[in-house]
């Protein structure tokens, strides 16, 4: 029998970054994209986010391809947006790319209450800083691309 562990903390963001997710639309979008992981056979951990980005954390299924998951989240709840524009009126989709960073299981728990503050994350710090440090923190190149 496989044993297979692959926790993953997903952000995605909106078209150049755009503040176009309103908060009191937030947690109806945020049940959809939970609904859409757990189709995929995976695991919704956590998920929050701001007007301008979404954090998830997800327990990826051993069958399931990681950018095949962020792909289907990101047309799927674009497809989703598009029939609410009384809750989205200004969205024009997401950003090109994507982040993903794997944590071992004895993280998750840090990493979902990470993912719950967002709110007040963002108060003293903005997305480009908070994405940029945790592609470092991954050892990755950083490179401005990576926001488009």
């Amino acid at each position: 029998m496989s044993a297979v562990t692959a926790i993953f903390h997903i952000v995605i963001n909106t078209h150049q970054r755009q503040m176009t997710l309103p908060q009191n639309a937030s947690e109806a979008l945020y049940r959809y994209i939970a609904g859409v992981i757990v189709n995929k056979q995976c695991v919704c951990h956590a998920i929050n986010g701001i007007e301008n980005h979404i954090h998830m954390l997800v327990g990826l299924h051993p069958s399931v391809c990681l950018s095949d998951l962020v792909r289907d989240i990101k047309l799927s709840s674009n497809m989703w947006i598009k029939k609410h524009p009384e809750w989205f009126p200004a969205f024009n989709g997401w950003g090109k790319e994507y982040g993903a960073f794997s944590y071992a299981r004895r993280d998750r728990e840090m990493v979902a209450a990470y993912i719950g503050r967002q709110r007040e994350h963002h108060q003293r710090e903005p997305f480009e800083t908070e994405f940029r440090n945790h592609v470092e923190r991954a050892g990755l190149d950083w490179s401005d691309f990576r926001l488009t």
